[in-house]
């Protein structure tokens, strides 16, 4: 594990402070299950979203010539989070 250290604001840490004291966990470990939950959030919602677009490949014209070469290029773009 690496260790860090974090700044809540007093009601981030009153309520998550309640939470660890109901199911029996430290805060650490409290913290790591909520950063899990995010990450795994995101991971679905980033396969939700490349199914979707795969999912209409070859239904329309795009216009574009070189798509078949490219594809790899025009999805990193399409799923860019920026």
């Amino acid at each position: 594990m690496v260790r860090t250290q974090i700044q809540l604001e007093e009601a981030q840490w009153q309520q998550l402070r309640e939470i660890a004291h109901r199911e029996g966990i430290s805060i650490a470990e409290a913290v790591r299950r909520a950063v899990d939950n995010m990450l795994e959030e995101k991971q679905k919602a980033y396969r939700w979203r490349k199914e979707q677009a795969l999912g209409v490949v070859g239904r329309f014209a795009s216009g574009l010539q070189d798509v078949s070469e490219n594809h790899d290029r025009y999805l990193e773009k399409a799923f860019d989070p920026r």
